[in-house]
């Protein structure tokens, strides 16, 4: 079985439903088991699952364009782990989610991305084009046109939290790196 971690931070719930379309989706896929893993307590963070696994999947909200402060501390107490680099050559992916279309939520995945090649970590970005599928205007994927990972608004809705076409986005970036996992990982 193919594992997969998803460490994330989530403020208001709106990363958590983003971290858990991910989890469901790999684990919907035949080999794959994916764990959430909550980065805040830091002193609970799951070490030992993200020593296992074949691929990990950050997630964090964009807070005044950047990861937020809990997401900041689990990467900075990894610097021990850095050391003996028992991260390099796995697959490493992120994902955030922010208020605004912008909001500047491509620099928190470029400190994710900078903080995975610091582990030697394989990054995977986002293959998705940006564009309409079908006759409904609203089923739209890669919305923010996003390369460097998975991008998402959070809605306005509290009930919903992430709307339907950043739901997709999801979900297809999740099997992106689920293949990534396949043709990279060596039996």
């Amino acid at each position: 079985m193919k594992q997969v971690a998803i460490p994330f931070h989530s403020g208001a719930g709106h990363t958590e439903r983003l971290a858990q379309i991910i989890v469901d989706t790999m684990n919907d896929r035949i080999g794959f088991v994916a764990h959430l893993i909550r980065v805040e307590p830091l002193e609970q963070v799951d070490w030992a699952r993200l020593q296992h696994a074949d691929a990990i999947i950050f997630g964090s909200p964009t807070y005044m364009g950047n990861v937020s402060g809990p997401m900041k501390s689990f990467m900075d107490a990894t610097g021990e782990i850095w050391l003996d680099q028992p991260w390099a050559n796995k697959i490493g992916a992120g994902f955030t989610v922010g208020t605004s279309p912008s909001g500047d939520k491509l620099n928190s995945l470029i400190q994710m991305a900078v903080f995975a090649a610091q582990h030697g970590m394989v990054w995977v970005g986002q293959n998705q084009v940006g564009s309409k599928h079908g006759d409904d205007a609203d089923a739209r994927i890669n919305d923010g046109g996003s390369w460097l990972g998975l991008m998402a608004q959070s809605a306005t809705d509290k009930a919903v939290l992430i709307p339907p076409h950043d739901v997709e986005t999801a979900r297809l970036f999740a099997h992106r790196v689920a293949d990534a996992v396949e043709r990279w990982a060596q039996d």
